[in-house]
């Protein structure tokens, strides 16, 4: 599967408590078992008014039925090309 970094734009998300966002995770996740096996969600960063959410995905499309599944959006898909990490520099 390809890697994919998606941008979400969520006014005022960094402000929901955590029984909010666990409701939201849930929500995901329930979209995310009827588009198995073609995509798994590795991890999100949320900040004031958006997430960026790493994927593993077969492909966009994927992405963009997860994102109407879910009712979140899909604002911006980015695929990961390459990684860089700091033991690279050794």
């Amino acid at each position: 599967m390809r890697k994919f970094i998606i941008e979400r734009n969520i006014p005022g998300i960094g402000k929901l408590s955590p029984e909010e966002l666990s409701g939201g995770a849930k929500k995901s996740n329930e979209a995310l078992a009827a588009l198995q096996p073609h995509v798994k969600w590795l991890h999100s960063y949320i900040t004031d008014d958006h997430t960026f959410c790493v994927y593993l995905a077969t492909g966009e499309d994927v992405i963009r039925k997860h994102a109407e599944l879910s009712g979140f959006p899909a604002n911006r898909i980015i695929e990961v090309g390459r990684t860089l990490e700091p033991s690279d520099g050794k």
